[in-house]
C-alpha cells in the first residue's frame, strides 16, 4: 500500500479533495501543487515505481501481490477485492513506509480491514524501521561519504508526541542504526514536507537544518530520506528542487542518495518482511 499521486494535471484537484476528505480545495492550492508537478516534469513517477516494486516482490515471493493506494487509483479496497476474488484467505498488508504512526500506518490498517470486512484474515506489517535488510540498503548508500548526512522523513503534526506516537523515535532509531552500520560520525535528522494546516508540525525542517549546518561551517551535505522508499513529489520537489535551491543560496554543496525504488536488495528485504509476517500469522491458525 502507498499514499498515491495524481496521474495527470487535471487530477490534481480531485486528488487534493480526496486527501482533504472531500472538503473543497482553493484554486490557489490546486495551482501551487500543479506547478510543483510541472517543475518535476509534469507528473510523479510514484505509480510506475510502485508497480515495479509490486512486480518484483511478486517474483521474489512467488505469490500474488497487489497495489492499493490510499488517495488514488487503484484503491486499497480494489486491491483487497482482487485478492479475495482469487480465493485468498489471508492477506498481508505492507505499507511502503517503514515507520509507524497512528496517522499513517494506523489509517492504512483501518482502510484494509474495512475493505476485507472479515472475509479473510488480515496480517499487517506495522513497522519495519529496524529491519536489517532495509538498514543495510540505506547504509550502502551513505557509506564512505565525506559529507554531513542529513536523514529526513515526512513531518507530522506535533500533537502526536503527546499521544505517545512512536513515529519520531523510530525515525531517530533508523538514523542511528544506519549511521552505525555505515560508520558515520557526522549526521543529523530533520523533517520535510510539513503541510500548512495552522498547527505545529514536527521539526526541525530540512531547510532549517541546512541553515544550521551552514552556520556551523559545514560545506557538503548528503540527504538520505529514510522515510521514503520511492522517487515522488516529496523527493523530486522538496529535496531536488527546494532544498537544492536553499543550499545554492547558502553556498552548500548538496546531494541526496538514490531512492530505494525496485533495488533488488530492497525487494528482498520486503519479501523477508512478508514471509516473517506470514509465519507469525500462520501460527495462530488451527
Amino acid at each position: 500500500m502507498a499514499y498515491g499521486s495524481p496521474s495527470l494535471p487535471e487530477d490534481v484537484r480531485p486528488y487534493l479533495e480526496d486527501v482533504r476528505g472531500g472538503r473543497p480545495v482553493s484554486d490557489e492550492a490546486v495551482e501551487e501543487l500543479a506547478e510543483r508537478y510541472r517543475r518535476i516534469g509534469g507528473r510523479s513517477p510514484l505509480d510506475e515505481l510502485t508497480e515495479a516494486q509490486r512486480a518484483a516482490l511478486e517474483r521474489e515471493l512467488g505469490v500474488p501481490v497487489f497495489v492499493g493506494m490510499k488517495h488514488w487509483q487503484p484503491r486499497i479496497a480494489e486491491a483487497a477485492e482482487s485478492a479475495l476474488s482469487l480465493g485468498a484467505t489471508r492477506l498481508v498488508g505492507l505499507v511502503l513506509a517503514p515507520h509507524y504512526s497512528r496517522l499513517s500506518i494506523g489509517d492504512y490498517r483501518v482502510r484494509l480491514e474495512s475493505a476485507v470486512a472479515g472475509r479473510a484474515e488480515v496480517a499487517l506489517v506495522e513497522s519495519w524501521h529496524d529491519h536489517p535488510g532495509f538498514l543495510d540498503v540505506v547504509a550502502d548508500r551513505v557509506r564512505g561519504t565525506d559529507a554531513w548526512v542529513v536523514f529526513t522523513a515526512h513531518s507530522l503534526p506535533e500533537r502526536i508526541l503527546a499521544e505517545g506516537d512512536p513515529y519520531r523515535e523510530q525515525l531517530l532509531e533508523t538514523s542511528r542504526l544506519v549511521a552505525e552500520r555505515a560508520g558515520l560520525e557526522r549526521w543529523s535528522f530533520a523533517f520535510q514536507s510539513a503541510s500548512p494546516t495552522g498547527e505545529p508540525w514536527l521539526g526541525p525542517d530540512v531547510l532549517e537544518e541546512l541553515d544550521r549546518l551552514h552556520a556551523e561551517g559545514v560545506g557538503n551535505v548528503l540527504v538520505a530520506p529514510v522515510g521514503f522508499v520511492s522517487d515522488h513529489l516529496e523527493i523530486l520537489w522538496d529535496l531536488d528542487i527546494e532544498a537544492r535551491e536553499r543550499a545554492g543560496e547558502l553556498g552548500l554543496e548538496l546531494d541526496r542518495i538514490e531512492s530505494l525504488n525496485d533495488d533488488p536488495a530492497f525487494i528482498r528485504a520486503l519479501a523477508e518482511l512478508v514471509e516473517e509476517r506470514l509465519a507469525v500469522s500462520g501460527k495462530s491458525q488451527p
